[in-house]
């Protein structure tokens, strides 16, 4: 495995790199909440194989204060108890968006489940917010964004 890094890509474009920031600033005052939208970060990230990301989304869940069990579980959300309703709304519409290829035509259940849980407008925020995601864990990967080996809290 090579994990030397390609490109300082946030050096080499910056203007790029804040607007991405910018657009990840906006949800601050989302009414979807920032452990939400950490859970669905990591689960995106684990989808998209993308180290760096799972990382950080993981640390900041732990400094929320959450359970390790639910962070250990993200991946098998379907098979666990652990979940609210609206996150596995959240989590199903997430791995549709991210998995597109797989779901075309098929996102008629995901959209209904979040429409019981989630308003217009967060609903337009959870979906900004997939995509934002899987901006970044396309550059992790792309760029090979190194993961610091620390201690986990």
């Amino acid at each position: 495995m090579n994990s030397t890094p390609r490109l300082n890509w946030y050096k080499t474009v910056p203007k790029a790199f804040q607007a991405m920031l910018g657009v990840n600033g906006a949800f601050e005052a989302s009414t979807l909440g920032k452990t939400l939208l950490d859970l669905v970060y990591a689960r995106v990230s684990q989808i998209n194989g993308c180290a760096y990301c799972l990382d950080m989304h993981v640390r900041d869940l732990r400094q929320q204060g959450e359970d390790w069990q639910r962070i250990n579980s993200l991946a098998t959300w379907r098979e666990v108890s652990f979940f609210s309703e609206r996150e596995r709304a959240a989590f199903a519409w997430a791995e549709t968006l991210t998995r597109l290829s797989e779901h075309h035509g098929g996102r008629d259940a995901e959209f209904e489940a979040l429409q019981a849980h989630f308003s217009e407008v967060e609903i337009a925020e959870l979906s900004v917010a997939i995509a934002q995601i899987n901006a970044w864990n396309r550059m992790g990967v792309g760029m090979r964004m190194p993961v610091a080996a620390k201690a986990m809290p």
